[in-house]
Parts: structure tokens; C-alpha cells; sequence
């Protein structure tokens, strides 16, 4: 079975082959972030728009805890798709052990983390007095589930090096309808709120990584994990390590920044804040489909590195940016007619779907705009290139929204001039990542003697 994916992403049709990869992705993504959805809507509908906003203005939060081991979780997918593409078994086994014992301890690491410091971070980002306390609830029981968020993010990355994005499907299909159903019943059978919704991410959480665990321990390729081979290969975890760890750094400073953008958002009132977090979520499912078109690239782009077929690289950066913007571009459309009715699976407030729209109007019009930002900082990953993209991601994304949250939306602030932000930034971390990507590519070819069959 591995033999026949590893030829697929080498030797096989590109087109089919990125689409067999990245929908199944997408579709685990945008799954995933439907049951989160269902965490939000829940609370919305039974347990009011301060429990919605509690929970919905949590992201940017997590994120910033949890973003820096997500990224080794990419170096894992690219080393190992690498050594997939050598033929080196040996590796090949060292890094997929090597990547579960780091994301078990990563995990740890988070839970203790997130648990000390959730109450000041939503201090120093001046989150509503009215909606603090749920907040903080929140929080400290999601991070609990941490060591199984991690087990699956990597396992996942680890059946993904080797182009299987179906059994990550098939793990948050169950766990999904698992924390849906808990859901409904912690918050309006036990009355629990923003903790029952909590305690079912928890439970989800422990169900996707056992499941992820049991496909690779019953895997019968080169990525199959022996729990008695656990260890740290530290010369493999170096190299994780440089590829990860760039873009784990740009993943935290990134939610730094959303988090400066979400306490602007804070100030302006609980209303706005529970409009925002609904909104958000479709924002979401927007770059999860996106997203995975830039997981693609840098699994194929590693494979095909690895494997010397370097006349494939930029052909498959080339592929996945225009499926990109076509699939990302449709989803943006869709929402954007749906509008006012979907915002009502979340809220039937007028004044916090009237901020709903705000944001959707704003963000939705211009989302699509990043896919070339993600696909060819994915393309790079794949070259082995992670600083670079990060570099771009810290200057262009991060720190524009930096000056324009504290310089330009003091000078208006309303939410319309605070959502500038972010089709601003796109646009100009867009074009930069589009000029480094050529200069990196070629940079690469020309030193294999590729460059002249493979330029455009």
C-alpha cells in the first residue's frame, strides 16, 4: 500500500493525485471546524451571546499556546515525506517514532501552559468583565486535552507524508459526532455551558488520537509505530526541528498578532465580540480549504525533492495555487450569499449578527487572496526552505497588523477600520511571498541544472 501512494505522489498524474490528497484533507479540516462550530452554536442558542462570545474569542488564544509544536508537526510531515521519497526506511521509522514521542511530550507541555496562563492572557488582551470568568473556564478545561490533540495533529501529519488523507477523515468523522452529541447534552441536559462544551472537545480529542494511534499501529508499511520503539532520534529531531520550528515561531507570532486584533475587538463591547466569533467561523472553513491545497504542496513537493524529480516542484506549486483560489473562492461566494441566514445557526440577536455581517463582508471578499501566501510558503517548506516564508509571514502579516492595531485603528476606531487589517495584509504578505518563492525556486533548479527545462 505505501509503495503505490509514494508512486502516485512521484510518478502519478498530478492533477488527480493533489485533488485525492487535498480534498479528503479539506474535508477533515472543515469537518473538524464544523464540530468546533458546534461547540459555538450550542452555547449560542442555549446558553446566550456572553457563553458564544466566551467561547468564540478563545481561538486566537489557543492558538498562540499550541502553534509552536504545530509547526514541528509540519517538519515531521515534510522529513518523513522526504525519506519516503529517498526509499530510506530506516529513517523512515526513526522520525515517525521520534514524531509521537515529541508531539506526547509537546502535549504535556501546553496542558501545564495553557492551565497557568489563560486567566492573564485574557487579562492583558482585555477581554470583557461579562464574559471573562467563562472565558477562563473555558480555556483551562480545553487545554487538559492537549496530549491527545497533539498524538492526533501528528499522527495525522505522519499518514499524510505518505498522501493518506482518508483515515484522518474517517478519526474526526467519529470524534466529531461524538462532540456534537456531548454537546447537546452537557449544555442543555446538564446545564453545564461553557464547561460541558469544554468537556466534550476533551472527549473528542481522546477518541481522534486513539483512533489515529490504532490505524499506525496497525499499519503495515515502513510508518508503522511500535509503542516499544518510542525515542528521540536527536539527530532526526534537529532536522524537524529546522523545518518546524520556523514555522511553528511564525504560527505564534501570527496568533500574537491576532490577539492583538482580537483586544481590539474586545473593546468595542461583548456584542461585537460574540458577532466577531461568529463570523470567524466561517472565515474558517474557508482557509481549511485553502490550507489544504498548502498541505498538498509541501507533501508532493517533498516527495518529488527527495525523489530527484525537481521538474515537478513548481509544477505542483503552480497546480494547487489555481485549485486554491477556484475551491477557496467558491466558499467565500457561498457564505457571502448565505449571509444573514447563516449567522442565524449561531445567534438570533440582531445587534450581534449585524456585527456578523460587518466582518463577513470584509474578511469573506478578500480571504481567498492568501491562497498564494500559503501555497508557496508550503512549496518552499517542501524545498526545505522554512525561514524564509516565515521571515515574510512575521514582516508582511504580523507585523503590519501590529502598526495598524496600534497606530492606525486608534486614529477610528470602529470595527470597519479594525477589519482593514486584515485584506491589507494579505495582499502585501501575497506579493512578497510570491517574489520570494521565484527566487527560491530558481535558486534550487539552477543548482541541479534544471532551471532552463522547468522555467516559465
Amino acid at each position: 500500500m505505501a509503495k503505490r501512494r509514494d508512486a502516485d505522489l512521484v510518478r502519478g498524474n498530478l492533477w488527480s493525485g493533489i485533488l485525492m490528497f487535498a480534498l479528503p484533507l479539506a474535508a477533515s479540516s472543515i469537518l473538524q471546524q464544523l464540530f468546533n462550530s458546534a461547540d459555538v452554536a450550542v452555547v449560542g442558542q442555549f446558553a446566550g451571546s456572553r457563553a458564544l462570545a466566551a467561547v468564540g474569542s478563545n481561538a486566537a488564544v489557543i492558538n498562540l499556546l499550541v502553534n509552536i509544536f504545530m509547526g514541528l508537526s509540519i517538519g515531521a510531515n515534510v522529513v518523513i515525506a522526504r525519506y519516503v521519497g529517498e526509499g530510506n526506511k530506516s529513517k523512515v521509522e526513526r522520525a515517525v517514532h521520534t514524531a509521537v514521542a515529541v508531539s506526547l511530550i509537546s502535549g504535556v507541555i501546553v496542558t501545564v501552559l495553557g492551565i497557568v496562563v489563560s486567566r492573564p492572557i485574557l487579562e492583558m488582551i482585555s477581554t470583557p468583565d461579562d464574559i471573562i470568568d467563562l472565558a477562563s473556564v473555558y480555556l483551562k478545561i480545553y487545554f487538559l486535552g492537549m496530549p491527545f490533540m497533539m498524538l492526533y495533529n501528528f499522527g495525522a501529519a505522519i499518514l499524510r507524508s505518505v498522501g493518506d488523507t482518508r483515515r484522518p477523515f474517517i478519526c474526526l468523522l467519529v470524534s466529531g459526532i461524538i462532540n456534537v452529541v456531548l454537546n447537546l447534552f452537557f449544555v442543555i441536559v446538564c446545564r453545564l455551558s461553557v464547561a460541558g462544551v469544554a468537556i466534550a472537545t476533551v472527549t473528542s480529542n481522546i477518541v481522534s488520537s486513539g483512533l489515529v494511534l490504532w490505524f499506525l499501529m496497525r499499519e503495515r508499511s515502513d510508518i508503522r509505530v511500535d509503542l516499544k520503539k518510542l525515542r528521540i532520534d536527536k539527530r532526526i529531531l534537529k532536522e524537524i526541528a529546522r523545518i518546524g520550528l520556523p514555522a511553528g515561531v511564525q504560527g505564534v507570532v501570527f496568533s500574537f498578532s491576532n490577539i492583538c486584533v482580537q483586544s481590539a475587538v474586545n473593546s468595542l463591547g461583548s456584542d461585537v465580540v460574540a458577532g466577531s466569533a461568529a463570523a470567524l467561523n466561517f472565515e474558517y472553513f474557508v482557509y481549511f480549504m485553502l490550507n489544504a491545497f498548502s498541505q498538498a504542496c509541501v507533501t508532493f513537493t517533498s516527495q518529488n525533492y527527495g525523489a530527484g524529480e525537481y521538474a515537478r516542484c513548481r509544477k505542483i506549486a503552480r497546480l494547487c495555487t489555481l485549485m486554491g483560489f477556484l475551491a477557496s473562492g467558491a466558499m467565500c461566494a457561498a457564505f457571502l450569499i448565505l449571509g444573514r441566514h447563516a449567522l442565524r445557526l449561531y445567534t438570533n440577536e440582531e445587534a450581534v449578527m449585524a456585527t456578523g455581517i460587518v466582518r463577513m463582508r470584509y474578511c469573506l471578499l478578500f480571504q481567498f487572496t492568501s491562497v498564494l501566501m500559503d501555497t508557496l510558503s508550503g512549496s518552499m517548506r517542501g524545498l526545505g526552505y522554512s525561514l524564509t516564508p516565515a521571515i515574510i509571514s512575521l514582516a508582511g502579516s504580523c507585523g503590519l497588523r501590529l502598526v495598524w492595531v496600534y497606530l492606525i485603528f486608534p486614529l477610528n476606531p470602529t470595527f470597519d477600520m479594525l477589519l482593514t487589517v486584515y485584506p491589507a495584509t494579505w495582499a502585501v504578505t501575497s506579493a512578497a511571498m510570491f517574489a520570494a518563492y521565484m527566487f527560491v525556486s530558481r535558486h534550487m533548479l539552477k543548482r541541479r541544472g534544471m532551471y532552463a527545462e522547468t522555467a516559465v
